[in-house]
């Protein structure tokens, strides 16, 4: 019997992997550019620090602007399934300025973060290997960050397949480390031998009664933080099985796993640990730049604790693959629509991936890293505290542009005036008001860890970041074909670009 030859990949629009992931691909690969085990372990300590037991209402509150946002994104998807997102709907709803700059906002997001989570996965790492002098020690955290850094962009550039089948088994440690210990520390709870600290758990916890709007905003633009990421799948659409419908339905289901496993996490940890403010309670000053890691060994011992180190590294390491893979293929659209230098338009021949603007990307944060570095580890802090600003920013644009895109249909069905008109509109007022209450604090100088003078040094990082794209975007108009910025290339009756391998 003859051996059947193995079928070729199908080149897609942009020289992409047609057809490559399916429903669950897509949302492992949204899922993992999230780092839910990190995101919960850097940012639960510091909600109920703003706002005590109602950690889990925060939860809640902030998954809405996000689901109203999915929203949108599943709309311009299945009208434009493209893997510009923000870049190509904003392009085509307001021109070719604001597309530009918006796509420059989802960029700085992933550099921000990047340096961020590479070394939290190195930080984490040396902890469960039992090397604390090491995670302490800047020189072997940030060569460490490094390696993980390079290693990931290359494994980025090797294919979307090879990426899928890695994040398939780092997501499938980290929900089943956390729903495991959750479901065993609520056990606990409810057998009574979880302590003298725990307590029962309340529903009234789901419900932000009695917050004032402060600390509302404090604590939402936190959650903000824990929920970005899951646009990823929108942004390999085009590797997609079903590229119209997929993505957008991959976005919905996305946000509604992470608000459920967030909850049940945030209730387990709170009854638990309680409210003290010794041991292992969430008010001990000493907990708060950890609180879940710090209930690993009082919850189930030893191998819970060393487990969920591990989780937390490799929740950083697979964010730190799956944020590269968004914005190289944003790059590639901008390039594809000569927004940027043709270069970045080129998809490697044999890997079908955007391998040059991945090596870019990964170089710029790896770049970004060892600055702040160099200037101080608190300029480093305080870079992702500012990572709300960016994340408001382009959530916002591509909101806004669901809505004035669609804006001659919204009212020939009812179903077009909520998904395509109210719920956008919605989640883009609560992108603008989370960014405005944001920089409004940032801006004071005794936010965060460092200042520049009267003014916070996360402001400055957050909208420095945002501003330093309006030179960038300038250089491109002065030295480009300058057929973009005239609307030639991309505007809204622009059906998606063709483009063979190179």
């Amino acid at each position: 019997m003859a051996l059947r030859e193995p079928e070729a990949p199908v080149v897609g629009e942009k020289g992409l992997q047609a057809g490559a992931l399916g429903l669950v691909g897509n949302v492992v690969i949204g899922l993992a550019a999230v780092a839910p085990a990190y995101s919960l372990a850097a940012t639960l300590g510091y909600v109920v620090l703003a706002v005590g037991e109602k950690a889990p209402s925060m939860f809640v509150v902030a998954f809405i602007p996000m689901l109203l946002v999915a929203f949108a994104y599943k709309e311009l998807s299945q009208d434009t399934p493209d893997c510009g997102t923000t870049f190509t709907w904003g392009t085509k709803a307001f021109g070719p300025w604001i597309g530009w700059i918006g796509g420059w906002g989802l960029a700085v997001s992933a550099i921000i973060v990047l340096a961020n989570v590479a070394e939290i996965a190195a930080i984490y790492l040396f902890n469960f290997l039992g090397l604390e002098n090491l995670a302490e020690n800047t020189y072997s955290k940030v060569t460490l960050g490094c390696l993980f850094i390079i290693g990931m962009t290359l494994l980025s550039a090797r294919g979307i397949v090879v990426s899928e089948r890695v994040q398939n088994v780092l997501i499938a440690i980290q929900f089943g480390v956390l729903i495991v210990v959750s479901i065993i520390a609520l056990a606990r709870v409810f057998a009574g031998t979880a302590g003298a600290q725990a307590i029962m758990p309340q529903l009234s916890w789901l419900w932000p009664a009695g917050l004032d709007a402060s600390a509302i905003a404090a604590a939402v633009i936190l959650c903000i933080f824990i929920y970005w990421g899951w646009d990823a799948c929108l942004a390999v659409g085009e590797e997609t099985k079903n590229p119209e419908r997929t993505p957008g339905i991959a976005a919905i289901v996305t946000t509604l796993i992470l608000v459920c496993t967030y909850v049940l996490v945030a209730y387990a940890v709170q009854s638990f640990a309680g409210f003290g403010d010794v041991g292992i309670g969430l008010n001990n000053a000493m907990n708060t730049d950890d609180v879940l890691t710090v209930l690993g060994k009082p919850v189930a011992g030893t191998i819970a604790a060393s487990l969920l180190l591990l989780t937390v590294s490799v929740s950083a390491l697979s964010s730190t693959q799956t944020t590269i893979l968004p914005t190289a293929r944003g790059t590639l659209s901008m390039a594809v629509y000569e927004a940027i230098p043709k270069r970045f338009a080129r998809v490697h021949p044999r890997y079908m991936t955007p391998a040059f603007g991945t090596i870019v990307m990964g170089c710029s944060a790896l770049f970004f890293y060892l600055l702040l570095t160099i200037l101080s580890e608190n300029a480093l802090a305080d870079s992702i505290a500012s990572l709300g600003l960016a994340v408001a920013f382009y959530y916002g644009i591509t909101a806004f542009a669901c809505v004035w895109y669609f804006r001659k249909s919204l009212f020939t069905s009812a179903r077009n005036f909520f998904f395509r008109g109210l719920f956008p509109l919605l989640g883009a007022l609560a992108m603008t008001w989370a960014f405005v209450i944001s920089a409004k604090d940032m801006i004071q100088p005794d936010y965060g860890y460092t200042a520049f003078g009267p003014v916070g040094g996360v402001f400055v990082l957050g909208v420095g970041m945002l501003v330093l794209g309006v030179p960038l975007m300038l250089a491109c108009f002065a030295y480009g074909t300058k057929r973009f910025f005239r609307g030639e290339t991309l505007n809204a009756d622009t059906e998606v670009k063709v483009l063979d391998v190179y």
